[in-house]
């Protein structure tokens, strides 16, 4: 019988008993204290046996704690990267802000006139009564043809993105 064999019976079983209870988990346990005695082969002359195996597996112990704590810190990091990411759109190039204006502008010329004029008027902040006056339309009716110019925007700006070239001045049905 070598040293090893002896050390694993003499201290094998109350070493896993103060891992399960140190750690709350006999299998946990059992890997702890396996590779407790893993290290215990390779080395030369260990002093204080008992002491020795007890203070190598509470290291291991204190090493693996540490591992999961980095590892949440970590993980913790990633999700709130995440949320960041989610919420954070990357900036488009200048190109495409280019290609998103010229498009928008496209579609802002398919609209009526009456339409395109009233966005642009509100967009200036030209209030509804400002609104009716310069296009000649009841204050009631500003609102409902606010309405109806965004909607036809959307939907000429979306149909340009798609490839599709719209028709100028159409009405969508209300």
């Amino acid at each position: 019988m070598n040293d090893v064999d002896r050390l694993f019976r003499e201290y094998h079983v109350p070493l896993v008993r103060y891992l399960t209870r140190r750690l709350g988990d006999r299998d946990w346990a059992d890997e702890v204290a396996q590779e407790t005695f893993l290290r215990a082969m390779r080395q030369e002359t260990i002093v204080s046996e008992r002491a020795w195996l007890f203070a190598v597996a509470t290291n291991l112990v204190r090493d693996e704690a540490r591992k999961d704590a980095r590892r949440r810190h970590r993980l913790e990091l990633l999700r709130e990267q995440a949320r960041v990411d989610e919420v954070v759109e990357p900036e488009p190039l200048a190109i495409e802000r280019a290609q998103e204006a010229a498009l928008a502008r496209k579609a802002l010329d398919m609209l009526v006139e009456r339409d395109r004029e009233a966005l642009l008027m509100r967009e200036e902040g030209l209030d509804y009564t400002e609104i009716a006056s310069a296009l000649e339309l009841s204050i009631g009716s500003v609102g409902t043809t606010l309405a109806r110019a965004r909607r036809r925007l959307v939907e000429a700006y979306e149909s340009l993105q798609h490839g599709g070239s719209g028709v100028r001045g159409t009405h969508a049905a209300s």
